[in-house]
């Protein structure tokens, strides 16, 4: 037989154990990208030149730089440059973090440019202030629009978060590969969680599914 799919029963629960450091990270990480996201959205969109071009060069900077590299440099140049020992939970958090800010952002962005500009005219001739209209008006049509995206965000973190595995974290990919040097299979074990994966994924994208046929009706 090829194939020894029973030699690794024994250790499914272990490695289902790493799908709760897998959500940790997608969670925490999108619900941080989403507050810094919505602030780097509104500096990209403002008045001052020195807003627009910092949010701009953050950016760019963590969209053009490969996810793992980032999270090397904090995990591993933290204590070089700042002789602070980082955990690999704050670099992993810290990392996906960062680098969904920058992807939220444009997100976000995109969301309140496509809110009609009557809405923004409508605030102004009625003496709303900026910061009021932006945040009780703009921004919840905003994300009202921009869920399903959103929902593609937290799924490419979900896949991401597999990245953690080569600072230590004992998430899903970490579990497996312990598995299959105690087992001396290799197949299996990967072939399993990336069938967990694939349902986590699944669940999301059903999730995001519904939130555009919700959307639709609401029209």
């Amino acid at each position: 037989m090829i194939f020894h799919f029973e030699r690794i029963v024994d250790h499914i629960p272990f490695m289902l154990k790493g799908i709760f450091v897998t959500l940790e990270y997608t969670i925490l990480a999108l619900s941080i990208g989403l507050m810094l996201g919505a602030v780097f959205a509104l500096m990209k969109l403002s008045k001052s030149a020195l807003l627009r071009s910092f949010a701009t060069f953050y950016i760019s900077i963590f969209r053009g730089t490969p996810l793992l590299v980032q999270l090397s440099l904090i995990y591993f140049a933290t204590p070089q440059l700042i002789g602070y020992q980082i955990t690999a939970l704050e670099a992993g958090l810290l990392a996906f973090s960062l680098n969904s800010t920058a992807y939220v952002s444009e997100i976000i962005r995109a969301g309140i440019q496509a809110v009609d500009k009557g809405q923004f005219e409508a605030a102004e001739s009625l003496a709303i202030p900026y910061h009021k209209a932006m945040l009780c008006i703009i921004m919840p049509q905003a994300i009202r629009n921009i869920l399903p995206a959103l929902v593609n965000e937290a799924i490419n973190l979900l896949k991401e978060s597999a990245l953690v595995s080569v600072i230590g974290e004992m998430d899903l990919l970490r579990r497996a590969n312990i598995v299959s040097s105690q087992t001396f299979l290799y197949f299996e074990p990967l072939l399993f969680i990336a069938v967990v994966y694939y349902l986590l994924v699944s669940m999301l994208s059903q999730l995001s599914k519904l939130l555009e046929q919700r959307l639709k009706r609401s029209d």
